[in-house]
């Protein structure tokens, strides 16, 4: 497979180019940070566990970024069968969460037992997508979560 071709001009249409993943994802890697989402927003799926957090102001993490965490309990598996479903986890975050993520949010995605590693990776994509928006929906006056 080949990559597509650059733009003759130098400049790419705004739907022609891949979203920029490195610059706009970060992962996370202290405990803190894991602690602050589970204690925040959760939404699960027949997959995964989403969690999500809205960052604060003051917080020394630039307001563009979405970061993102793995996690899979000795539950889901052996070392193996953790990996592989947090490897697909990490694929599909870098697939959708440039698009479907909310710049200033924080996510963990947590592994399932047996259903993170089989689940077909197409309806392990829609799974993400349908708890960003559950995440992300407005809530009916005089509700809260």
């Amino acid at each position: 497979m080949t990559p597509p071709e650059a733009p003759e001009d130098g400049i790419a249409a705004q739907g022609d180019t891949p979203p920029a993943v490195s610059v706009c994802l970060e992962v996370l890697k202290k405990r803190g940070d894991f602690l602050a989402a589970a204690g925040a927003k959760r939404q699960g799926t027949g997959a995964m566990m989403v969690q999500a957090r809205k960052r604060r102001a003051e917080e020394d993490v630039p307001a563009q970024v979405i970061r993102v965490g793995f996690t899979c309990s000795k539950k889901v598996g052996n070392a193996v069968a953790r990996n592989r479903a947090k490897r697909r986890l990490r694929e599909i975050a870098r697939l959708g969460l440039p698009q479907h993520g909310k710049p200033g949010w924080d996510y963990v995605l947590i592994g399932r037992k047996e259903a993170t590693a089989a689940r077909p990776f197409d309806l392990l994509q829609s799974d993400l997508r349908y708890a960003l928006r559950k995440l992300h929906a407005p809530l009916p006056s005089g509700k809260s979560r």
